[in-house]
């Protein structure tokens, strides 16, 4: 979004080479011309595996680190489709900004320690590292993120009546299976996987972790307003997108920001993010290094 694209940009789907690598998709077949809107929705491997080495994969690692990724990252093609290992925890403190206006956390479990006299031991203070999401750009990624829920792989996570964003994850040979999603203010993670690293029984995100991801939600807000998804009117369900013929498509060209608009945050180097020694250490033990 920071470099110009939309939802609704013109990609294809179609066999890509990056490098000696050729993604697949997870039904083996190609699409052809669709919007980046539908692309994510139905988590199209050759769409992301090309944007992103169309953008760069180091900027990738960049907007990653911003949002709170801290675990260790690569910066080949292949962290498109989620090469790099990060803990359940990491990740869903990642998506955190798009459920609560754009805003970055660090993750924590103990807000303050007292002692048997009262005397207080420790207390949690910062508030974490601000805005890592413009808002000109939060409304149309959580467009495309509710689309994965209203129409796409993550349709067994919708939530009757709520505004919901969220994406699905399976990992090669079935080893993982995700959901992770949202609705305003509160986000929720679903990892399954077998702890000795085996394959599982075929598990995809869209299914059962997307199912726990709904029954727990459910519980989680019942009782809490209705409210649309930051940056945008409340839409529980997202009209379908009109099919393109193969003439309007284009080839993903080289992105770049349209004439007058600036990009909203430095894109030589990550945000830094500055915990405190408390969180640091904390984060240490959650995540290493």
């Amino acid at each position: 979004m920071e470099r110009g694209w939309r939802p609704d940009s013109v990609v294809m789907d179609e066999p890509v080479s990056i490098r000696g690598w050729r993604p697949e998709n997870y039904g083996k077949g190609y699409r052809g011309a669709m919007t980046l809107e539908t692309a994510l929705e139905q988590s199209v491997n050759t769409v992301a595996a090309r944007l992103a080495s169309d953008l760069g994969p180091a900027n990738v690692t960049r907007t990653a680190r911003r949002l709170g990724v801290v675990s260790k990252l690569h910066d080949n093609p292949s962290i498109a489709l989620g090469t790099a290992e990060v803990t359940p925890l990491e990740i869903t403190a990642a998506y955190v900004p798009f459920a609560n206006g754009g805003h970055g956390v660090i993750p924590y479990v103990i807000d303050r320690i007292i002692d048997e006299d009262g005397k207080v031991l420790f207390a949690r203070s910062g508030s974490g590292p601000g805005r890592v999401i413009d808002p000109a750009h939060l409304g149309a990624l959580n467009r495309m993120m509710a689309a994965v829920v209203s129409r796409g792989t993550g349709k067994a996570a919708a939530l009757p009546g709520r505004a919901v964003g969220g994406k699905t994850g399976t990992s090669q040979d079935f080893r993982d299976a995700w959901f992770i999603g949202y609705t305003p203010g509160l986000t929720a993670g679903v990892w399954l996987g077998n702890d000795d690293g085996k394959p599982t029984k075929k598990a995809t995100g869209g299914g059962l972790p997307a199912e726990i991801w709904k029954t727990f939600m459910t519980t989680a807000t019942s009782g809490l307003p209705v409210r649309p998804l930051p940056g945008l009117a409340f839409q529980p369900a997202v009209a379908a997108a009109p099919d393109l013929a193969p003439d309007q498509a284009a080839p993903l060209p080289r992105a770049a920001m349209p004439p007058g608009m600036q990009a909203p945050f430095p894109q030589d180097g990550p945000m830094v993010l500055a915990p405190s020694p408390e969180e640091r250490g904390l984060l240490d033990r959650l995540f290493g290094n």
